[in-house]
């Protein structure tokens, strides 16, 4: 069963406060300085289809991603209303298995998808993106620090919507150097409520470890910025944001 099987109906939602719109700027000032022109981008770990969306109303041609069969339905039907000529290519894989129809001129991750990779499969995802990034294309991504997930020990969170309410337990697992999120949602059915749960796991990748990863992977010119760099000045350390030109 995919992760998000309940969690997609009411994602966006429940993320009403993530600026999707400041990581779509913050893509197109980097794009706007690759040595190649960008025009076709691809999404990894897409979601919702919230920032493919935006980027191809910004004009790019987008290809969307994901493993969740759920998350793309709701991108799918989120970018129905666009122009047939803006609509994005949605597919479902997972990053260790990407496989595209030729390459793409730049390649993003937003909200720490990557955190979702085991480290033993990183640079399984580097090597393919590697494949399907034209030369010189810029490759753009964020991750959850260090410091934030071994931080989550031991929370507790809860958020709700007109017709959802989810309780995040969170607890870091030293021997996995991964955060496990236990989610339950209790959604609205007519009069009743009904609960279903899912677990996320993220995983602790050191900025040492990524670099690594890169380079080995055939990326070079690696650069970061932190949260605030698009606008999160509050916690801006708590996120990474990281650059790679694809050699």
């Amino acid at each position: 069963m995919s992760r998000y099987f309940s969690l997609a109906p009411y994602y966006d939602r429940l993320t009403r406060d993530v600026d999707h719109a400041a990581f779509a700027d913050f893509y197109t000032r980097l794009f706007a300085a690759s040595s190649v022109p960008v025009r076709l981008v691809l999404d990894l770990g897409c979601g919702t289809g919230t920032i493919t969306r935006l980027l191809a109303e910004r004009g790019y041609e987008m290809i969307g991603v994901d493993a969740s069969a759920e998350m793309l339905a709701a991108a799918v039907e989120k970018c129905a209303a666009l122009p047939q000529a803006q609509r994005p290519l949605f597919l479902q894989q997972y990053m260790q298995q990407l496989d595209l129809y030729g390459t793409v001129d730049a390649a993003v991750c937003a909200l720490d998808g990557l955190n979702y990779v085991p480290p033993g499969e990183l640079a399984e995802v580097f090597r393919r993106l590697h494949l399907f990034i034209a030369p010189g294309g810029i490759f753009v991504f964020d991750v959850n620090t260090p410091l934030k997930l071994r931080g989550l020990d031991g929370g507790l969170f809860i958020d709700e919507a007109e017709d959802v309410y989810c309780v995040m337990r969170t607890e870091y697992d030293a021997q996995e150097d991964a955060c496990v999120y236990g989610l339950d949602l209790f959604c609205r059915s007519g009069k009743n409520w009904r609960r279903e749960s899912e677990e996320h796991v993220e995983y602790v990748h050191t900025m040492q470890a990524l670099r690594a990863a890169l380079h080995a992977a055939g990326f070079g010119d690696i650069r970061t910025y932190s949260g605030t760099d698009f606008g999160r000045r509050k916690n801006g350390d708590m996120r990474v944001v990281i650059s790679a030109v694809r050699k």
